[in-house]
């Protein structure tokens, strides 16, 4: 019989788990940019809500950085892939 001990040894369990901590981290940053860019230039638009939430944690990592530069939500329409 297994133990949990034994289990969480296993490579698939700590495969998942590492997982689970990056689609929590790109979550997390999904809404930190989702509330810092609409805190910034208001109300965003579905469109720009939904391509922000396909973007990988790289591409969130980026926008995070370009967001600082910019002047208007058009250049956030700009940078939108």
């Amino acid at each position: 019989m297994f133990l949990l001990s034994d289990i969480k040894q296993t490579r698939v369990y700590q495969e998942a788990r590492q997982e689970g901590r990056q689609e929590g981290r790109q979550n997390e940053a999904k809404i930190l940019l989702l509330r810092q860019l609409s805190k910034r230039f208001g109300k965003l638009s579905d469109r720009q809500i939904e391509e922000i939430a396909m973007l990988s944690i790289e591409k969130l990592e980026e926008l995070g950085e370009a967001l600082l530069d910019f002047a208007t939500i058009l250049d956030l329409d700009r940078w939108l892939p």
